[in-house]
């Protein structure tokens, strides 16, 4: 539920085949005062593991080849279970600041078309992507 690349949790490995909506992910948030101020998770470490969830997504091998080899191929030389955490600076500074919203206080504001400059996004969208969510573009 937290991305692909989050673990599934140990009690609901049974569940990945049969109903994979229901399977619960080793992933945390840290929460001040009702507000997110960070959040995380542990990932898959197993290459075995990572394969199942990206054909549970539909991500046929060839694809998860080309977007993750790197990734993959690293895998399969053990890699020891890990985990990570992302702080909301930007949502701390906000609360700190007194502000309402994080756009007060962000270090890199997006323009008036929601453009990022300094990542160049928002990026082209694979058109199988956008059928599977049920996006069209016009």
């Amino acid at each position: 539920m937290h991305h692909p690349f989050t673990s599934p949790h140990d009690d609901d490995m049974g569940k990945l085949d049969t109903d994979p909506g229901h399977v619960r992910a080793k992933a945390y948030d840290l929460v001040l005062n009702g507000s997110e101020i960070g959040g995380g998770s542990i990932r898959i470490h197993d290459a075995a593991m990572q394969s199942r969830v990206f054909s549970l997504l539909n991500i046929s091998p060839e694809e998860a080849q080309l977007r993750f080899g790197f990734f993959l191929e690293a895998l399969e030389y053990g890699t020891p279970p890990h985990g990570g955490i992302a702080l909301g600076l930007d949502r701390m500074t906000a609360i700190l600041a007194n502000e309402g919203s994080i756009r007060e206080v962000i270090a890199f504001p997006k323009t008036a078309t929601a453009a990022d400059l300094m990542s160049s996004a928002p990026s082209p969208v694979d058109a199988r992507q956008l059928r599977e969510l049920h996006i069209q573009i016009k």
